[in-house]
């Protein structure tokens, strides 16, 4: 994919309707309007309440005469009480649409606010594992609309939100069939003034959700050609958005790389993610870097024995070493290209959580679609590793 198609504005029907290109935000009036939305709810995370994309967000609803309010108090790691808090945000505010915007958190917060806004229904029966929830006797879900600015989490597609119980100090995926964005709109200018930290951290979430993905055991091609076309595009231009935060073309190819990730990991995911759930819930860490700090450790216990699958990722990659090893030690350089942190005891995991994290990981729905399966022990010596040297 060359740059200038790249920045081209182009719109999508799969798996939803998306916009994509720079300078989209701009149409968010026009397109409410033909949606039949009037007041939406703006649900964004605490850290993204005074960026610049909100007051704009605002404006350009305003434009064609619509209303609309805020709701700001979601943290990095959305909480089961932040999200009751956001439903009576909803309510009070007689809003009839819910657009998340910013990074995952936002995503995950708008989206579990979506499910409960319009029912009293628990939000943990919306719960993965659990049997979908009867909403027929409620009214339908309101109109959602994700609007990512970050390249990473790649949730901007699907209903599925991970949310802290408070009451337990675990995380669960939260979802329900019944909801989907009415639009994801996909605006490169939107990560330009992203930190770079951020921007690493968040990418290699991509990367990850790609990689992890790809791995789950089971024949599905759908999902296995968006893992590796975002593991492609994510390889190419994440250390150029880094190194180059301007670069509206790295910024617009991370961005779909992102998008194709996310949607890909519907297949499932593994025990990066099923540990990074449950450091995240307990410590607060940023899910990105958690996922980043421990990708090597869980890549040196998956990947042996997968040599064909490995194969195929390191050339979507362009990497002359297509061996398990290769694989590896290129993503290990790349990590340390964009500065990612060696040790999860770097950002503050203390080495007496082992046990317990380990525990909680294997009861994590990631878990569950790893192609190696992991008992305590291993799962422990996976996390022991990931706190002292990861890399």
């Amino acid at each position: 994919m060359n740059n200038p198609e790249i920045l081209e504005p182009q719109d999508w029907t799969f798996p939803i309707p998306i916009a994509y290109g720079p300078g989209r935000l701009s149409e968010i009036g026009r397109r409410c309007v033909a949606m039949e939305v009037s007041n939406p709810l703006i649900v964004t995370d605490k850290g993204s309440r005074d960026l610049p994309f909100i007051s704009q967000l605002q404006e350009y609803l305003t434009q064609p005469g619509l209303s609309s309010g805020i709701f700001s108090d979601i943290s990095p790691n959305p909480r089961d009480d932040e999200i009751g808090a956001g439903r009576e945000a909803f309510r009070l505010g007689n809003h009839d649409a819910i657009i998340a915007i910013g990074g995952g958190s936002a995503m995950d917060g708008g989206k579990a606010v979506c499910l409960t806004a319009r029912n009293d229904i628990d939000l943990w029966a919306f719960e993965w594992e659990k049997l979908p929830t009867d909403i027929d006797t409620y009214q339908p879900f309101p109109t959602l609309i994700t609007i990512p600015t970050t390249a990473g989490t790649g949730a901007e597609t699907e209903s599925t939100a991970m949310i802290t119980h408070t009451g337990k100090g675990m995380k669960f995926c939260i979802c329900h069939a019944a909801l989907k964005p009415s639009l994801a709109l996909l605006d490169p200018d939107l990560t330009v003034g992203l930190p770079a930290n951020l921007t690493a951290w968040t990418g290699v979430d991509a990367m990850v959700h790609a990689i992890e993905a790809y791995c789950v055991p089971g024949f599905h091609p759908l999902c296995d050609g968006l893992a590796l076309e975002g593991l492609a595009l994510v390889a190419k231009w994440l250390p150029i958005a880094v190194r180059d935060p301007k670069n509206l073309a790295a910024r617009g190819g991370m961005l779909m790389g992102s998008c194709l990730a996310g949607i890909a990991f519907q297949k499932g995911l593994g025990h990066v993610h099923a540990i990074s759930h449950m450091i995240g819930a307990e410590f607060n860490t940023q899910h990105g870097l958690t996922n980043a700090i421990i990708l090597p450790v869980v890549l040196r216990f998956n990947l042996p024995g997968m040599e064909s699958k490995v194969k195929r990722m390191a050339e979507a990659m362009v990497l002359e070493e297509t061996s398990v090893d290769g694989f590896v030690a290129k993503i290990e350089q790349m990590l340390d290209e964009i500065n990612i942190p060696r040790s999860l005891n770097e950002i503050g995991v203390p080495a007496d959580c082992t046990q317990r994290i380990a525990e909680k990981a294997l009861l994590d729905s990631a878990a569950g679609t790893n192609p190696r399966n992991a008992n305590v022990a291993e799962m422990r010596d996976i996390i022991e590793t990931a706190i002292t040297k990861a890399r």
